[in-house]
Formats: C-alpha cells, structure tokens, sequence
C-alpha cells in the first residue's frame, strides 16, 4: 500500500484535471489506482490478468488495458487520455514496459519506477524532446509515522478501500494463498489464525 499510494501521494500528485497510467495491477499498482482516483485523477491500468483489470475499474479508472489486445500500448493510452498521460508508474521492471510507459507520456509527463528491474533501454531523444522526467522511487518516498496515518484516514473517509485487494486464507491455507498469488488468481492473501 505504501509504496503504490505513496509514489502518487508524495511523488506524482495528480491533480483532479491529470491523468495517470499503472503499469501492472497487482496490489502495488491497483494501491495506485485508488490513491490517485481519491486525487480526482482519470486513471488508466495496464494489466493482463483480466481480473485484475476488473478490480482496477471497480476502484475507479477509466479504462483497463489488456496489452495483449492491443496493437501499441503507448499509442491506446495516448488515444484514451486525449494526448498522453500526466503521469506513468511503472511496477513491473521490465524494459519493454518502461518504454511502453515512456511513449504514453505527454510532454513533460513524469514516469515512476518502482518496480525492480536490471536495465532498460529507451529512446533518449523522445525523453528529451517530450521534457519527460524518470524518478526511481522506493516505498512510495513516505515516512511510515505520518504516512500511514494519512492513508488511515483515507481509508476511513472511504477514498482508499484496501479491503477490495485482500483475500483471506486460513493459516492452514497457505499454499493454496501462496498459489493463488502467483497466479494472479489474488492480489494480496491474508493469513489469519484461529
């Protein structure tokens, strides 16, 4: 939650007229999702797990792709958001994402990594040309003492419904959260005892 939500609160900050594209929409993604749509943003999400993609628009973003579906990512989010997005995040590390997050971009648009990756190659003339700026980010840039708290409120006011993510397994289940995680078949499992 908090590096997803921190990246778009202490980072990003959307505004109510931005727009933001999540790239991966797993629970780090999908944090973001819901962080921004409580900012006003028009968020799009990324994903090829189809459920996934449902969750993303339950919380709230305009459109979810499914980078399958489509001919060029970067040209769809371009066309969904009249011109390119405001701001990108990407929580997948690959190359291949990145550039596509890149190419979404408005000029001067900003892309957050988070995800962990080795190296990615892009086109520096377009970063250039377009004044995009890349900013690396590690657990959302927040101090724990005055960040969950505000996600807390967030939560109770009812802009940040966390518990749309979670599953719950038994203790006893836990290779079947373990398998269900990596599958996609959850976004975040949660152990409980008793």
């Amino acid at each position: 939650m908090q590096t997803g939500a921190g990246t778009v609160l202490n980072v990003l900050r959307p505004t109510a007229h931005s727009s933001l594209v999540v790239f991966g929409a797993g629970s780090v993604g999908l944090s973001a999702v819901m962080a921004a749509v409580a900012q006003g943003a028009s968020v799009v999400a990324v994903d090829p797990v189809a459920s996934r993609r449902a969750v993303a628009q339950d919380l709230g973003a305009i459109a979810a792709l499914d980078p399958a579906d489509v001919d060029d990512v970067a040209t769809a989010v371009r066309e969904i958001t009249r011109g390119g997005t405001h701001h990108a995040l990407d929580t997948t590390g690959r190359p291949a994402v990145i550039s596509q997050a890149i190419g979404s971009l408005r000029p001067r648009g900003t892309l957050a990594l988070v995800g962990i990756g080795k190296t990615a190659e892009f086109d520096i003339m377009t970063v250039m040309t377009k004044g995009i700026q890349l900013r690396g980010v590690i657990e959302g840039d927040a101090v724990p003492q005055r960040f969950i708290p505000h996600l807390i409120a967030l939560h109770a006011q009812g802009r940040l419904p966390v518990e749309k993510l979670i599953t719950r397994y038994p203790f006893s289940g836990i290779l079947a959260a373990a398998r269900a995680a990596a599958s996609g078949e959850v976004i975040k499992p949660v152990l409980t005892f008793g």
